[in-house]
């Protein structure tokens, strides 16, 4: 296993583009495989729960390497490029914000987008911390080392020992497996990560097998490293 940097989070300062909130107008469609959109990320569509992040992140590193600022648009993904911009449409309110993914998260199932405070004060979500989203790729800043490799989350632990409990058992049928320390503020989780997936359907697959062999509740995180 070899030593993974730690977590981080922090955005970039985005420009809110006129021309994403035209590009947004039209019908809506539903979600489509990312590795099947042509030129992807521009087009991907994603409907799910957005949660934000704010104080206890406020200033870290994020993603990309920069200070995570709550009072700029930004948004966190787990497989988007860094560099997505994206509007994001509250399915509640109807109000829409426009972000660049420049985070990973979220680290949670049933969750699609970590957005800052300034993103969620846009949709008018602050108050309950959570809404229903739809989130749509209207442009995309390119990475000179490419976007990376997909993995798969298998589980994260406060106890290093369960982490590496689990990661004993994935190896069993999965590769290039690890373990990843993070430091949030409630204190250090490790993440338990396989393979290394070129497409969305590949990493899929792995989630479903994972899932069912052993109960778990796994993901696809994209490996910016």
């Amino acid at each position: 296993m070899r030593p993974v940097p730690l977590a981080k989070r922090t955005p970039l300062s985005i420009v809110v583009i006129g021309l994403g909130a035209v590009l947004y107008q039209g019908c809506i469609t539903a979600p489509r495989p990312i590795d099947r959109i042509p030129g992807y990320p521009l087009g991907f569509v994603e409907r799910g729960m957005a949660l934000w992040y704010g104080i206890g992140f406020h200033g870290n590193k994020t993603a990309n390497g920069e200070r995570y600022d709550m009072y700029k648009l930004t948004a966190a993904h787990r497989t988007l490029p860094l560099g997505s911009v994206a509007v994001v449409q509250s399915l509640t309110s109807g109000r829409h914000v426009t972000v660049r993914i420049n985070d990973r998260g979220p680290f949670a199932r049933g969750r699609i987008l970590d957005l800052s405070l300034a993103g969620a004060q846009a949709l008018g979500m602050v108050g309950d911390g959570t809404d229903q989203v739809e989130l749509r790729v209207v442009g995309y800043d390119s990475r000179p080392e490419g976007m990376g490799v997909l993995r798969v989350q298998a589980g994260a632990f406060a106890d290093l020992q369960n982490a590496r409990a689990l990661l004993t058992q994935v190896q069993r049928d999965f590769a290039d497996g690890r373990i990843i320390q993070v430091d949030l503020p409630e204190g250090h989780r490790y993440r338990v990560q396989i393979g290394r997936f070129l497409t969305e359907s590949e990493a899929q697959l792995a989630v479903g097998r994972l899932d069912r062999t052993l109960s778990l509740q796994s993901f696809v995180v994209r490996d910016d490293g």
